[in-house]
């Protein structure tokens, strides 16, 4: 038996209530929210539940043994902070933090107190995007090449923080999932035209290990809804298109063959256009999968595949990328911790 306090009720935390609900139970102890309209919203749907803005009560009741926290990015810091603190595990939507100093700094202190702080890295548990990595590292594709995303849509428009720490986190954790590495460094370009300052689009370039590329183009303000991730291999290419319900994820047998010089010494290079696949795929629902995943880490004390650490990564490609905005593009080296650079 695991208690679980939900902290926040506002955007995506009805989701994670559904999820929460049909997952734990019983064991869904409380769900804490500052609003007084959201509270006696989530009072009326679940009304078996402890609704109430008393932060500081649910983290005293030791019958609470892990939180899930669906908070304005600016709270995160102090709420994961006062959380551990408690002695509670922590579930924490995306970025892990604004900065990378905190995140770290959180990311040790869940270590050092032996608890697990996970983050809400929900596209890791989307059955095409790990079936992605499973063709990558079976070699399938051939040597990862780039790869590219595209994130857009006519809002959600936020004022707190750019369209790129919005929902640019989840193309970088797709793009470090992917290629299985760290970041090295990020050069940004961006746009505000809403208000001064807070970018409505980015088009940010991040560099890995082995020369990949991963160019990600976000935005709030654009007409056309998107979310697809290309990856270009040296002998197959991939397209992810979360949009595309009869096949999400597809297989092109597609490339550059290199053929023998011609008589002048010049490389030759033979097209090839195969077929096109769609791998059959799981269907379950991304966040149910990472709140079942949860759950489990915290009942078995095992290591969350999206641990703190993997955040931080996350967290430091966001601010070099913000960094690099602020600097007319220039490229920023990714600052992490000596003992995370593989």
């Amino acid at each position: 038996m695991v208690g679980i306090a939900q902290i926040g009720f506002g955007y995506w935390g009805p989701n994670i209530a559904r999820n929460v609900n049909a997952l734990a139970g019983d064991d869904w102890r409380y769900l804490v929210e500052l609003s007084l309209d959201r509270r006696e919203r989530a009072a009326k749907l679940y009304p078996y539940l402890h609704v109430t803005d008393d932060l500081e009560k649910v983290l005293s009741d030791p019958d609470v043994e892990a939180v899930i926290i669906a908070t304005p990015v600016a709270t995160h810091a102090t709420l994961i902070r006062q959380a551990l603190t408690a002695g509670k595990h922590v579930l924490v939507e995306k970025p892990l933090t604004a900065s990378t100093a905190a995140a770290v700094e959180l990311a040790n202190l869940a270590a050092e107190r032996g608890l697990i702080l996970m983050v809400g890295h929900t596209f890791e548990f989307v059955p095409a995007v790990r079936k992605m990595r499973e063709l990558i590292g079976s070699g399938a594709i051939g040597d990862v090449r780039y790869l590219y995303s595209q994130r857009l849509n006519l809002g959600r428009i936020q004022s707190d923080i750019n369209a790129f720490w919005s929902i640019g986190p989840h193309d970088v954790s797709i793009a470090n999932y992917l290629t299985g590495s760290a970041p090295r460094w990020v050069s940004a370009q961006g746009g505000s035209y809403l208000r001064p300052g807070c970018e409505d689009v980015t088009f940010v370039t991040v560099g890995y290990d082995h020369g990949i590329l991963a160019h990600m183009h976000v935005s709030w303000l654009d007409p056309m809804k998107t979310r697809r991730v290309t990856v270009v291999g040296g002998d197959k290419m991939l397209v992810y298109d979360d949009l595309d319900t009869q096949a999400r994820l597809k297989v092109f047998d597609k490339g550059a063959d290199e053929t023998q010089p011609d008589a002048s010494g010049t490389w030759q290079y033979r097209l090839r256009d195969g077929a096109i696949q769609a791998p059959s795929l799981d269907l379950s629902e991304p966040l149910a999968e990472e709140i079942g995943h949860y759950l489990d880490c915290v009942r078995d004390r095992t290591r969350p595949v999206t641990d703190a650490w993997n955040g931080v990564r996350v967290v430091a490609a966001c601010e070099a990328a913000e960094r690099s905005l602020r600097s007319g593009g220039t490229q920023v080296e990714v600052s992490l911790p000596t003992a995370m650079r593989p």
